[in-house]
């Protein structure tokens, strides 16, 4: 297993973590969370050797293989399909000294010996596995022999995660692996962790992903690593309790604190009362002070109500969507109206991307026109909108452009609900992290106050809180929205309606995202190939073949669900109990006289036993539950 103990890091005169303890078992996949900065990409780096704690234990088993995802971008001109299988470097050392036995014209038990190793490693179906991780991650078949130096920076860093997965790893270490994946491979990518068998570190800002993947939270906090059972989920209520019950433990000790300081204060000059009062200061400087609990997202800001609010804001009439005179998706025909709420779903490369950019007026249409209403005012966030953002000039000055005679104060108020504050106004774009950029040019879209977004892949760099608080404010928005995003939260948050595109059409999507991932796993394995440009899709046939789906899901199921049953019944008749003694614990009654000293002690006993019990209760419902989800994907 892996283990921390009393580990304290440093990064120059900064203090990530000071006497941090936790453990990871074999086997056990484990979500990392906490703030920008906390020290969790920084606790990657000493598991890796990259870095040294300045005290305190490292302990990692010697036969161990682990496995990460490369941040550089290699720029070679080695197949993809070569480079991916390149991370099962074992496999790579046994084919060399078969290769060096063979041009030796050695034979006999050697070279029996590396064959049957070999076969043992999985070396004879090693191509088809790196070929499975390539189709799961997007890739088309032509693009096996492709040289990874042909590939952009998004579909080398998927190399760079099929290779990480290709090594077949006792821990895997994995930082923010969704943020250049589409929503098919973010659901290919949590499938396939649910069947990994080694221990697992995941970092990431997708909290419905870590609600599918992992079975424990460590919180980077307060220099500290906190260990929650349970998904991100659990992780959120368990973190409510513990902060409620900080709260009100705080409050007691304030007037405790509060009650000294009187007694003090009116009996430090009486000589009857000295003796008392100097008591009361000592025992003052031995109180350990408990801090007040502070959760708020440093996130605040909502969409202006837009100045105009056309009700047809724009309409594709038989429009065909490409680049040139080469068409991605054809026949378009669709009407958008004030206040819907659109998620776009379909499989990379489909064309959903192009679509948004025709709609927007960055491409022309290949064929067929747009007609948008005169008063239609568009938000459109892109990575490109984030590149065009001027590296020399302030974070104020970008804003400043947009608002001329708008007052400073006014402007930095506005800033600071993207938590831009203080001199931060002023600080360069050059300087700024991926999240911070990201978070800027979100704030120039809202001060525009448009009437239509069209967001393609908004979340990519923010981090949990930022997500949030868009999906809360994309909820209130009076406009007209339409999202691409792999994070599931902000799609179900926010939107009310789907579209599909795929095989060259566009057309409304009936079910919801977990139909839609059936409809993906099923888009796979027929082996995606495209119909012809302007063919609708078949919704009877695609009606039946998810209903066929559903079924076969349920039946691969059934043996699991009497367990899950059981599990949810349990759950039922304890989580009621413990959530009336929390209140009890965190009331001032629980505290009052010596009377209640042994009813505290009964009820704080019976607590600790119930919250065992929960965590081991929710931690068998994710294992069944993945194991059903696995029994199903077979």
């Amino acid at each position: 297993m892996l283990r921390l103990a009393d580990i304290t890091l440093a990064r120059g005169a900064r203090v990530l973590l000071k006497d941090a303890s936790a453990t990871v078992f074999p086997g056990h996949r484990v979500g990392l969370v906490g703030a920008n900065g906390s020290g969790k990409s920084s606790l990657f780096a000493l598991i890796l050797g990259e870095l040294h704690q300045d005290a305190g234990a490292l302990e990692l088993p010697a036969r161990w293989v682990l496995a990460h995802v490369a941040q550089e971008l290699h720029d070679t001109d080695r197949a993809a399909l070569d480079f991916v299988m390149d991370g099962d470097a074992e496999l790579r050392e046994v084919e060399a000294a078969i290769q060096e036995a063979e041009n030796a014209h050695e034979e006999g038990e050697r070279a029996a010996h590396l064959h049957a190793h070999y076969d043992e490693i999985g070396g004879y179906t090693a191509k088809s596995r790196a070929q499975a991780l390539m189709s799961g991650l997007g890739f088309s078949p032509e693009a096996e022999a492709a040289a990874v130096a042909t590939f952009s920076g998004g579909w080398r860093m998927r190399l760079n995660l099929a290779r990480a997965l290709m090594c077949r790893s006792d821990l895997l270490l994995l930082d923010e692996p969704t943020n250049h994946l589409d929503l098919d491979a973010v659901m290919w990518l949590e499938d396939w962790l649910k069947a990994y068998p080694g221990a697992l570190l995941l970092i990431t800002h997708d909290r419905e992903f870590l609600d599918s993947v992992v079975g424990a939270i460590v919180h980077v906090d307060a220099q500290k690593l906190t260990t929650y059972a349970g998904n991100y989920s659990a992780f959120e209520r368990q973190r409510s309790e513990r902060l409620a019950q900080q709260q009100s433990a705080f409050e007691r000790q304030q007037r405790t604190v509060a009650h000294l300081h009187a007694f003090i204060d009116r009996f430090r000059a009486k000589a009857t009362k000295a003796r008392q009062a100097q008591s009361r200061i000592k025992a003052l400087e031995k109180l350990e002070i408990i801090a007040a609990a502070h959760v708020d997202s440093p996130f605040t800001f909502a969409f202006r109500p837009p100045p105009v609010k056309p009700k047809l804001l724009f309409r594709v009439a038989e429009a065909d969507a490409g680049y040139g005179d080469k068409a991605v998706v054809s026949g378009v025909e669709w009407s958008v109206y004030l206040g819907e709420a659109i998620g776009l779903l379909g499989p990379n490369g489909a064309g959903k991307s192009t679509l948004l950019k025709t709609i927007v007026g960055d491409l022309p249409p290949v064929a067929g026109e747009i007609i948008r209403s005169p008063d239609l005012r568009i938000g459109y966030f892109a990575q490109h909108q984030v590149e065009k953002l001027r590296l020399e000039e302030s974070v104020m000055w970008h804003l400043a452009r947009l608002a001329p005679g708008v007052r400073e104060q006014e402007l930095r108020n506005f800033l600071g609900g993207f938590d831009f504050r203080g001199d931060q106004v002023f600080q360069r774009v050059a300087d700024l992290s991926g999240g911070e950029k990201a978070r800027l040019a979100l704030a120039l879209i809202v001060w525009e106050r448009p009437n239509l977004l069209v967001l393609d892949e908004p979340t990519n760099h923010l981090d949990i809180e930022m997500r949030e608080a868009l999906a809360q404010a994309l909820q209130d928005f009076e406009g007209t929205l339409i999202v691409v995003a792999h994070d599931r939260h902000l799609l179900e948050s926010a939107t009310d309606q789907w579209w599909l595109v795929a095989d060259g059409s566009v057309a409304p999507f009936d079910g919801d995202l977990d139909g839609y991932r059936e409809w993906s796993r099923q888009y796979r394995s027929r082996g995606s190939k495209p119909a012809e440009a302007g063919k609708s899709v078949d919704r009877k046939t695609q009606k039946r073949a998810e209903a066929e789906a559903r079924q076969k899901l349920a039946d691969a199921k059934k043996p699991f669900e009497k367990r899950i049953r059981a599990i949810e019944a349990e759950l039922a008749k304890l989580q009621p109990e413990k959530a009336s003694l929390d209140a009890w614990l965190a009331s001032g009654q629980a505290y009052e006289g010596s009377e209640m000293r042994e009813e505290l002690t009964l009820r704080s006993k019976r607590h600790g036993e119930l919250a065992a019990r929960i965590a081991q209760l929710e931690e068998d419902w994710l294992w069944v539950t993945a194991q059903a989800d696995a029994a199903a994907a077979r």
